[in-house]
């Protein structure tokens, strides 16, 4: 167990920074691109789910890693960096949108194309800087006090009890606003709400023995073990 009151540099911080944030980036590329159906039904809800969901929940994952080996200060940071970028993608995805195209590619693809894919891409940012903002930190704000109060044993209950809360509240918000931005119908939201809810949670649940296998790697060679004893836990922080 350790404390520190200044910072330091690990090896594998920024590589586990930069594969957060490309999952954050395909998966809104992927939600705007197609809605999956699976042909089946859970009572009178029919399982379908933005595609995106095949690869957001590894962004959980991340987010539990980085809390648990680094603490909430650190992947507070990582957080605002997915942040930025989703931000990025948004603006630069409208102007690409916005420019006039050339007359060969309006001929075989064309501004109706690019609109009917990538033009939920803004409203799902929207709705994603919101759910990502609000789930990321309650995923990481349980998984620190967890770790506290279970003295750091049975990871297995912080990660997926932490997952329950964060995904929650991230794939309520996520699929409500983009319904009222007119991304989704809204015929379809109670569906996609819990259709990805089980997929996501499931989908951590099952790969609970990577993640204790990339936790138990990390503290070893990061020789770091954070317990957010005396955190500042306000989201707002930038710094470590």
């Amino acid at each position: 167990m350790k404390t520190e009151t200044t910072p330091r540099t690990y090896r594998y911080y920024d590589l586990v920074m930069a594969l957060f944030v490309t999952v954050l980036l395909i998966s809104n590329l992927l939600s705007s691109a197609k809605i999956i159906d699976l042909g089946a039904a859970l009572g009178p809800i029919a399982l379908i789910f933005d595609a995106g969901t095949l690869v957001f929940p590894i962004s959980y994952i991340f987010g539990d890693i980085l809390t648990e080996v680094y603490g909430f200060k650190r992947s507070r940071r990582v957080i605002w960096v997915g942040f930025g970028a989703n931000a990025m993608l948004a603006l630069f995805v409208w102007l690409a949108g916005v420019l006039p195209g050339e007359s060969e590619w309006a001929g075989y693809a064309g501004q109706e194309a690019y609109d009917s894919i990538l033009g939920g891409v803004n409203g799902l940012v929207v709705a994603s800087l919101a759910a990502y903002f609000l789930g990321e930190f309650s995923n990481s704000f349980v998984l620190a006090k967890m770790k506290i109060w279970t003295e750091g044993r049975w990871l297995w209950a912080r990660t997926i009890g932490s997952t329950l809360v964060g995904q929650a509240v991230d794939t309520t918000v996520f699929m409500i606003i983009a319904t009222l931005l007119g991304v989704f119908s809204s015929n379809i939201l109670v569906s996609l709400i819990v259709t990805n809810y089980i997929l996501k949670v499931g989908f951590e649940a099952l790969l609970t023995p990577f993640t204790y296998r990339a936790v138990n790697f990390l503290k070893r060679v990061e020789n770091e073990d954070y317990y957010d004893r005396q955190t500042d836990f306000n989201p707002f922080k930038i710094g470590i």
